[in-house]
């Protein structure tokens, strides 16, 4: 079989690069132009980045906060139900994982809608930051599992465990000791995951919140639906600006535990 040539795998990565990359430049390009129908003829300026953040700063804070809990969350739930998985064979745990999973298939309306059904209700339940929390956790937690779970259910992490099994170790040694710090990349690898998607859902969040609980996504359709197109974009900009130092460091630190642990 003729290995491809490099050329041709160079002119592919650039060709996808562009085509996926260059709508999000011209997108933050809009929010930095007096008026986009005239380009940058009009002017360079940052007035518009200065209109959003004054009347969507908040959402901010908010959605940071919101992705740092439910990746907090995913992380205490999600990693020792990982742990079950890897290591059961019971038809049952097969049927969890399943019924875990659902959420990512079914619309984040509907996940939404059930929600608001179930707990609905609780007035102060429902108008809390808490209330779209819970939604984000319903829908991120099965990539948090099967991240973590793949990780555990390696044979020499198996192989590991039982040695420090033979040496006397018990569970909560074995577990947080051992097991753990081994799947640590794994972990920041399903934290990065979480975070991403919890501060870019819109369709389950806009379903959730309310006008004291808006996220970033909610704030950008809005923008985009009531104001100039311009003013959509800069925020598109400060969603760019606030979110991808996280992404990046995350990443380095995934990188970093790979180094130490040795394990990818």
């Amino acid at each position: 079989m003729t290995r491809p040539r490099a050329p041709l795998l160079l002119l592919i990565t650039v060709l996808v690069t562009v085509f996926t990359v260059a709508p999000m430049l011209l997108s933050v390009s809009a929010g930095l132009v007096n008026n986009y129908s005239t380009g940058l003829k009009s002017g360079l300026t940052i007035r518009w980045f200065d209109e959003v953040w004054a009347n969507y700063g908040d959402t901010v804070a908010r959605s940071m906060l919101l992705a740092a809990s439910c990746v907090a969350a995913t992380v205490v739930a999600g990693v020792p139900c990982a742990y079950a998985m890897a290591r059961s064979r019971s038809r049952w745990m097969r049927l969890f994982e399943e019924l875990i999973t659902l959420p990512v298939a079914v619309p984040g309306l509907a996940t939404a809608l059930a929600l608001i059904l179930a707990y609905g209700q609780i007035r102060g339940f429902r108008q809390s930051f808490g209330f779209i929390l819970v939604g984000h956790l319903v829908f991120t937690l099965p990539f948090m599992v099967r991240t973590v779970a793949s990780a555990f259910a390696r044979p020499e992490l198996q192989a590991l465990e039982e040695a420090a099994r033979s040496l006397g170790a018990n569970f909560r040694q074995r577990f947080l000791g051992v097991l753990v710090p081994a799947v640590m990349p794994s972990i920041v690898a399903g934290s990065l995951m979480v975070f991403t998607l919890s501060v870019g859902e819109f369709n389950l969040t806009w379903m959730l919140h309310t006008p004291l609980t808006r996220t970033l996504p909610v704030g950008l359709a809005d923008s985009y639906a009531s104001m100039r197109l311009e003013i959509g974009s800069a925020y598109t900009l400060v969603f760019f600006i606030v979110v991808l130092p996280v992404l990046w460091g995350m990443q380095w630190l995934g990188h970093l535990f790979e180094k130490r642990y040795g394990i990818h």
